[in-house]
């Protein structure tokens, strides 16, 4: 089952990837209206996820008490370098955490914000969030690519 679940994940970091390589610098920082968010704040915001939950995965809740989420959605301006460290360093915690697990460790209880579950019941719902995520960066270089924003601010008719 774990080697399922990693590959699974592969597939959404090398999706994720590639779509980040093809975006122009300004793509990446780009807000598209407001209450929404850069490709470079979902970025931030998966790093902080993965490094908050794979840190002693097995041991400690996975909500750290060093985490700033609302600092991971703030309107800042990233460097593609920038960028593509977030998108590594959390991809590695993670690569790291899975290749130290067995099987039999799926059934371990772990916590996330006070709430148990088993890990593979939490590695379930970090490739949903994954998932989600990356499916919001492709939308985002989508659009951006063809630069049309006006649907989002338009009146509905």
């Amino acid at each position: 089952m774990l080697k399922n679940l990693t590959a699974e994940l592969q597939k959404y970091k090398s999706t994720g990837a590639k779509t980040l390589a093809q975006c122009s610098d300004e793509a990446l920082n780009f807000v598209p209206a407001s209450e929404l968010n850069s490709i470079a704040m979902i970025v931030l915001h998966l790093h902080g996820n993965l490094l908050s939950r794979f840190t002693d995965f097995l041991t400690t809740d996975g909500e750290k008490s060093w985490r700033d989420r609302a600092a991971e959605f703030s309107e800042t301006t990233y460097t593609r370098t920038e960028v593509e460290q977030f998108w590594a360093e959390g991809w590695e915690i993670l690569e790291q955490s899975l290749a130290s697990l067995s099987d039999e460790d799926l059934l371990t209880i772990v916590a996330i914000k006070g709430k148990t579950m088993t890990a593979d019941a939490a590695l379930y719902r970090t490739l949903a969030h994954i998932a989600y995520h990356v499916g919001q960066i492709i939308l985002l270089a989508r659009l951006q690519a063809g630069a049309d924003w006006q649907w989002l601010t338009a009146p509905r008719k």
